[in-house]
Parts: C-alpha cells; sequence; structure tokens
C-alpha cells in the first residue's frame, strides 16, 4: 500500500471536523448511547457476565440518568472476572466502581429464580 502525502493533512482534517457522536451538542443522542451501551452490555465475552449486564439494561437503560449511563459505562470497562468477583462478593469493590448502578446489578444478581435475557 502506498503512503499519501495528503495523510497528515486528510487526518487533520478529520480529526478537526468529525466527532464522535456521543452527546447531543456534536450529534449524537441519549438514545444512540443507550443502544450503544446495550450492545456492549449483552456482548462482552463472559458468559455470565453478559447475562448480567445484558438483563440489567434490557431492564433499567432507558431510566438511568447521564451520571448512571456514566456508571454503566465504567463498569463494562472494567475487566470482566473482577466484575463477576465484585458481584459475587468474592472481592471488595473499589470505590470508583462502587455506584447506585452497581448496587443495582448485584441486586439483580440477588434476586431468587432471576430471568436471564440471552
Amino acid at each position: 500500500m502506498r503512503h499519501c502525502a495528503l495523510w497528515p493533512l486528510a487526518a487533520a482534517t478529520f480529526a478537526r471536523y468529525i466527532h464522535t457522536m456521543t452527546t447531543a451538542h456534536n450529534g449524537g443522542s441519549l438514545e444512540a448511547r443507550r443502544k450503544r451501551l446495550l450492545f456492549r452490555a449483552k456482548r462482552r465475552g463472559f458468559k455470565e457476565v453478559d447475562l448480567i449486564f445484558g438483563t440489567f439494561a434490557a431492564e433499567a437503560l432507558w431510566d438511568l440518568d447521564e451520571a448512571g449511563l456514566d456508571s454503566l459505562e465504567a463498569l463494562l470497562a472494567a475487566p470482566d472476572q473482577e466484575v463477576f468477583a465484585w458481584l459475587k462478593g468474592e472481592a471488595p469493590v473499589p470505590p470508583v466502581y462502587d455506584t447506585p448502578v452497581f448496587a443495582r446489578l448485584k441486586a439483580l444478581c440477588a434476586r431468587k429464580d432471576p430471568t436471564w435475557n440471552v
């Protein structure tokens, strides 16, 4: 593949005019963010955590405000094995992740005979 001499200019132009669409300010919407988080919640790669996050997202995602969405997004970025250990109570939850959203996730796991979305 040949290197284009104009690529640095094109990249700079792209970075200047094209922004990620995550907020209403730059063309995104809360609905688009929620849909993206729902997709991520169901496809983390660790089946048990996929079921927990996917079920939570399907039930509660549209009730979360922006702070709640931020908390969920942070949890989705955390390593699967660590999140699973926190949910099972096998490891302490770091303060940054110990949010009302995490409490709701943990409560979902504590339900008697939960139904998991697949």
